[in-house]
């Protein structure tokens, strides 16, 4: 997954483009909305805009097409996403699935504070995780879950020095989600929720003293023009969502849904790779260094973790996060996440403490 070339990304869509035609000459003509990532976020806007406008066309002969706008472009905040896609305004649409946590905590479940330290571990755990997601998908917002993709991953981002965990106390942050806030809190410092257009002046003017997002995503959305450090400890990876209205769906014939599907598990491969090297080069990107292909060069100071620190994290995320999480989802909740994310990751939840 890790360092993953141009080449090989091409040689995944293209056995794509193989394996499909065959039933394209069998589609209707289908155009669709939908509601695509932030524009700003450059490694996974080039992704979604390729698969809607150029993949999807050819991998259907041009029966299926579509109106793709960003949300941002759009006005539209991440959480309202799924809302747009239930009332049918939209058929497809993407967001972070994390931020859907305030209607349903599973939500949030592959994607805890400190869960997964590396990129193959959060798919591995998403994947595990998969058929939660989807069910409260349809239940809560008549949608169908149709692939997952990420960020790279979640890191702070200070407008002045930290050199450890202990300097965040007392600082106010910027988080997106409940997991991270259970985390902040747990070392006390103090969270404040908003949108990820809404944090460049927020830190310009002080209104936070840090903020969390991905390595890459930060970087291409103008962070290090208000930032100087960034502390890498993971605080997640900002798990997106792809998918439709299940009434739409319902409309499509058993052959297009069949193309969608086959079509998604491309675009969720496709999503994963472009993260794997945008994460390999988000260090480069950030110091000024080559290669740096999916962003743009700044003068960050790059704050290593201390082996101390490694371990404060991964009791908060075990004895804080987990149980914190536990709590608002339920035992019958955390007792699936133990028999799923829990057999990948030989964590448990400890149900006699929700």
């Amino acid at each position: 997954m890790r360092r993953l070339a141009t080449s090989a990304l091409t040689a995944l869509l293209s056995g794509a483009l193989v394996a499909i035609p065959a039933a394209a000459d069998d589609l209707p003509e289908v155009r669709v909305k939908v509601i695509g990532n932030y524009s700003t976020v450059q490694h996974v806007a080039k992704v979604e805009q390729e698969f809607w406008n150029k993949i999807v066309p050819e991998m259907s002969n041009n029966m299926v097409s579509a109106d793709y706008v960003h949300q941002d472009l759009m006005g539209i905040k991440d959480f309202q996403v799924l809302r747009l896609i239930k009332l049918g305004t939209t058929q497809f649409g993407v967001s972070d699935i994390s931020k859907m946590a305030g209607d349903d905590p599973t939500f949030e479940g592959c994607d805890l504070a400190g869960l997964a330290l590396d990129i193959g571990m959060a798919r591995k755990v998403c994947e595990a995780w998969k058929p939660a997601m989807d069910r409260a998908m349809q239940a809560k917002f008549n949608a169908k879950l149709l692939a997952l993709g990420t960020n790279p991953p979640q890191v702070f981002w200070c407008r002045d020095d930290v050199a450890g965990i202990g300097d965040l106390k007392g600082r106010k942050i910027r988080v997106f989600n409940k997991t991270m806030a259970d985390f902040i809190q747990a070392i006390g410092g103090t969270t404040i929720s908003m949108a990820f257009g809404e944090v460049v002046p927020a830190l310009q003017r002080g209104v936070v003293d840090c903020a969390v997002t991905g390595t890459t995503s930060g970087n291409s959305a103008g962070w290090p023009e208000v930032t100087t450090h960034i502390y890498p400890m993971y605080l997640g990876w900002s798990i997106n969502f792809q998918a439709v209205n299940l009434d739409a769906w319902n409309s499509f014939t058993p052959e297009t849904q069949e193309f969608f599907l086959k079509a998604f598990a491309v675009l969720e491969d496709n999503m994963w790779a472009t993260a794997g090297q945008s994460t390999d080069e988000a260090d480069n990107c950030n110091t000024g260094r080559d290669p740096c292909t999916m962003g743009t060069k700044a003068n960050m100071t790059i704050v290593e973790v201390s082996d101390a620190d490694r371990e404060v994290h991964k009791g908060l995320m075990e004895n804080v996060v987990l149980v914190e999480w536990g709590k608002r989802c339920g035992s019958e909740c955390a007792a699936e996440w133990n028999d799923t994310i829990g057999q990948v990751t030989g964590l448990q939840i400890p149900l006699d403490k929700l």
